[in-house]
């Protein structure tokens, strides 16, 4: 026999209210399996958390088409960095520059390699040391790095900012929607709950097939176990899309 399977995530719980708000509203009140309780708590409850789900989606939507523009000034400003200080130290290998500048961009202990660039925090901390290093030097009277000269450096390190900030906001915003529409799942459940034991109390005595074609129209979801086929195999039981 199938059993019954509730929602496991937000969209599900989203398309088994909607599906039980259409039969109602495509139904005279006397042919509901529904209490007008349960009625009227999915009439206020369901806009709510249409909302909350449209709120998350666009969220997370927004979060990913920026990603890859971030990744990308992520890539460069790394490109920049790195090529900046190898120049540097290629400068004073070649007797050009001094190594006592390296104390400038705090890289005293990086005379043969290039500082960690892995993380975000890295490209931060080594940009604004890179280019207010630069500053300084300048102001001593040195001569400017050049291929690529920090203008360059600080061109790129400023678009990966504004990137980066933007997508800190744009995380907080999606767990913000994530925690709004976590505080109504417990609701969601509860009612889809009512919902379906209403439905299959209403047409409990009428013919188990039957039975199941009618609570399907209310949203109900059966699974038949390994090796049971049904006209309700057909039935689309995606639950995580």
């Amino acid at each position: 026999m199938p059993y019954r399977r509730l929602p496991n995530n937000d969209s599900a719980r989203y398309r088994a209210l909607e599906t039980a708000q259409q039969k109602v509203n495509n139904s005279t009140t006397e042919d509901l399996a529904l209490s007008q309780k349960t009625i009227q708590r999915l009439k206020y409850f369901l806009p709510t958390y249409k909302q909350a789900n449209i709120y998350v989606n666009q969220s997370r939507t927004n979060r990913i088409q920026k990603n890859k523009q971030y990744l990308d000034r992520q890539k460069k400003v790394r490109l920049y960095i790195s090529h900046f200080i190898q120049v540097l130290n290629l400068a004073i290998i070649r007797g050009e520059l001094s190594p006592l500048i390296r104390k400038f961009y705090d890289l005293q202990n990086f005379d043969k390699k290039i500082p960690p660039l892995n993380t975000e925090q890295d490209i931060i901390l080594w940009g604004k040391k890179i280019i207010e290093g630069e500053a300084e030097r300048l102001s001593t009277g040195g001569s400017p790095i050049t291929n690529p000269t920090i203008a360059l450096v600080k061109v790129q390190y400023e678009k990966f900012i504004q990137s980066f900030n933007n997508q800190s906001d744009l995380q907080r915003i999606y767990i913000k929607a994530q925690k709004k529409i976590s505080l109504l799942k417990e609701e969601a459940d509860d009612i889809i709950l009512n919902i379906w034991n209403e439905t299959e109390a209403h047409f409990q005595n009428i013919p188990d097939d039957l039975m199941r074609e009618k609570s399907i129209e209310y949203g109900i979801i059966y699974v038949y176990r390994k090796n049971e086929t049904s006209y309700f195999s057909n039935v689309n039981l995606n639950l995580t899309a």
